[in-house]
């Protein structure tokens, strides 16, 4: 059983998988993972190359901030990117989840829903927190000023569309209160993935 894990940023998404994989289940970092597909994957390297220009790729290693001015300028080209890079990604979790030995694991991904990557999951949850919290939390960890913060956020969707569209939801505000509620959903998903198994 696969079970996807997405939230806004600052909400607290990368501790709530933190605390599954301490309790022993893989978890596949979305974000990291394409990062090292862009520079790994011969494919889509000449995929964005082609779409982006030679420019995308400084002396054979990912031009983030040139690829980043790119696209965060301009919806079209985000979406391009996005098209060449999640179908990789998907393909690489897919062959990832086969070789794992858990009941069940988790895909991480702060555009889970957005990039409609909910169908590769039997599952999904999302992590909320109150926006002020998040600024906080995402301007202590980055060193960023708020702005900066709120323009990322304007870009993500917003909790209550994630609530809407998750099949739970965890709220994080106090980080001890986690343990006890990724404890009951790993239970939940340690069942569930065991009946359908047995079915």
């Amino acid at each position: 059983m696969k079970v996807g894990i997405t939230g806004g940023i600052g909400s607290g998404k990368s501790t709530v998988c933190r605390l599954f994989r301490q309790r022993g289940v893989a978890v596949y970092d979305s974000d990291s993972e394409a990062k090292r597909l862009m520079t790994g994957d011969e494919t889509l390297r000449r995929r964005i190359a082609a779409r982006f220009g030679e420019e995308a790729y400084a002396g054979g290693v990912l031009n983030r901030s040139y690829l980043a001015s790119r696209v965060f300028t301009d919806p079209q080209a985000l979406a391009d990117l996005n098209a060449l890079v999640h179908p990789a990604v998907m393909a690489d979790f897919a062959a990832w989840a086969e070789r794992q030995s858990g009941v069940y694991v988790v895909l991480e991904s702060a555009i889970l829903f957005e990039a409609g990557l909910e169908h590769a999951v039997d599952r999904t949850v999302a992590v909320v927190a109150p926006l002020e919290l998040r600024l906080e939390r995402t301007c202590r960890r980055d060193g960023c000023d708020r702005e900066a913060v709120r323009r990322r956020m304007a870009a993500q969707l917003d909790d209550d569309t994630l609530r809407e569209r998750a099949d739970y939801c965890v709220v994080n505000i106090f980080e001890e209160d986690l343990e006890p509620t990724v404890a009951e959903l790993d239970r939940r998903f340690t069942l569930e993935s065991r009946s359908r198994h047995d079915a």
